[in-house]
């Protein structure tokens, strides 16, 4: 039972697990290198360490409430998915388009990448690229940059290093997690549309097909 694991903790690590639970809930993913703005350099999450230490405590405590926890070694990436599929966050047509693109720069640049996860972009190349996919026909507001960038990075899909959201130069650390968020076939279904130009994100008419979930940890090979 995961009760007696618990009851071994320190008060110190129980409050610690108190958090880290609360933060999963929030956050769906929890990754395991982050850029630490201070000291300039990519760097290992301590909380990522500790549900990592503490695992099979944490899987069975949420597995009593419907919880399904899971973790990708090769990619660092601890996430949490319910199994009655509740608990989803419904994105935006811009902000479904915002993950779009990014999941395509992590695909495109990964290519290169041989011991390192991390893929670094800036603000102006999501929107550059957005445009060339003919996702998007102009600039969109500071507003809907910001705050769509805001909140993918809310659930830990993306990393301000510098600057703010909206400016064409903020560098922009994309996260492995954003392989997790969606399915391989929600993402093939959205590079149809768009190859075939079904919609723009000026076509309401399309909003239903447009919209996007982030599922709670849902990996991808589902």
């Amino acid at each position: 039972m995961w009760t007696e694991a618990y009851d071994k903790l320190t008060n110190s690590e129980k409050e610690e697990f108190k958090r880290l639970a609360n933060m999963l809930l929030t956050k769906t993913f929890i990754i395991r290198d982050y850029y630490d703005s201070r000291e300039e350099m990519m760097k290992i999450s301590p909380e990522y360490r500790f549900i990592e230490r503490n695992f099979e405590l944490f899987s069975e405590y949420f597995s009593f409430s419907g919880w399904d926890l899971r973790k990708d070694n090769q990619y660092g990436v601890i996430s949490i998915e319910n199994v009655y599929e509740y608990n989803r966050l419904k994105l935006d047509k811009f902000t479904t388009f915002i993950l779009y693109t990014v999941r395509l720069i992590y695909e495109e640049e990964r290519e290169h990448i041989s011991l390192r996860n991390e893929v670094i972009t800036t603000t102006g190349q999501i929107i550059h690229k957005m445009i060339n996919l003919n996702l998007i026909k102009k600039k969109p507001s500071d507003r809907d940059i910001s705050d769509s960038l805001r909140l993918l990075s809310n659930h830990n899909l993306l990393q301000k290093i510098s600057g703010s959201w909206e400016n064409a130069d903020t560098k922009i650390l994309i996260l492995p997690s954003v392989l997790f968020v969606v399915s391989n076939e929600r993402i093939s279904r959205i590079y149809e549309l768009v190859e075939s130009g079904e919609y723009t994100q000026d076509e309401d008419s399309q909003e239903n097909e447009t919209s996007s979930e982030i599922i709670r940890g849902e990996g991808e090979e589902t």
